[in-house]
């Protein structure tokens, strides 16, 4: 189990820190920001927050998710991040709970995301608003490091290697799969890991 404690937010504080974030600055994406919220279950595991988009909606429905979405006129990447995460889940988190940022990764959709890592001192009241969210959960840091899990296939569409990451008995693929990726590699185990050259799967290119 890992704790939800002083000592876990230290080290990722520290690992987000010393870590050389890249930055998109292609004039042909639009901005993008999600929300990857650390909290603490209701046993003391450090966990995230983890949404299935609702079936309803346009773009990507039914597909696992961070709270996010297109930064709007007027707004930073953190406002963006924390706006979004109160729009579909109704938790309100002030800057002050924003430890780092990762790296931005762009979509085929042609967004660049970046993630706005927060550490939630207590767990916010969750209310998902139906019409972006069908189900929230709470998953537990750990299984980030599950067996077998990221795997990375090859596809002949694309040169670039498509990103599944585990959970459950079910796999998540990029742009959330290369954030979790990151958000573990880099801010839980301060491994310098790069991960815009993964590839996301063909149903999600639209």
């Amino acid at each position: 189990m890992t704790a939800f404690d002083d000592t876990l937010r230290a080290r990722i504080v520290d690992n987000l820190d010393s870590f050389e974030r890249r930055a998109l600055d292609d004039a042909g994406l639009a901005h993008a920001a999600v929300a990857a919220v650390i909290l603490p279950d209701r046993a003391g595991r450090a966990c995230f927050l983890l949404t299935r988009r609702a079936s309803r909606l346009r773009a990507h429905a039914g597909q696992w998710a961070l709270p996010g979405g297109r930064v709007d006129a007027g707004e930073d990447i953190v406002d963006a991040a924390l706006r979004e995460l109160h729009e579909e889940l109704g938790a309100h988190l002030g800057r002050d709970t924003v430890v780092g940022l990762l790296d931005d990764y762009p979509t085929r959709s042609g967004y660049a995301i970046t993630p706005v890592v927060c550490w939630a001192g207590d767990a916010p009241r969750l209310h998902p608003n139906p019409d972006e969210v069908s189900v929230v959960h709470l998953v537990p840091l750990e299984e980030l490091d599950r067996p077998g899990s990221p795997r990375f296939l090859e596809i002949p569409e694309s040169e670039r290697p498509v990103i599944q990451l585990l959970l459950w008995d079910s796999y998540v693929h990029a742009p959330t799969a290369a954030v979790l990726y990151q958000l573990r590699e880099v801010a839980v185990h301060g491994r310098d890991t790069r991960v815009a050259h993964l590839e996301q799967p063909v149903f999600a290119w639209r």
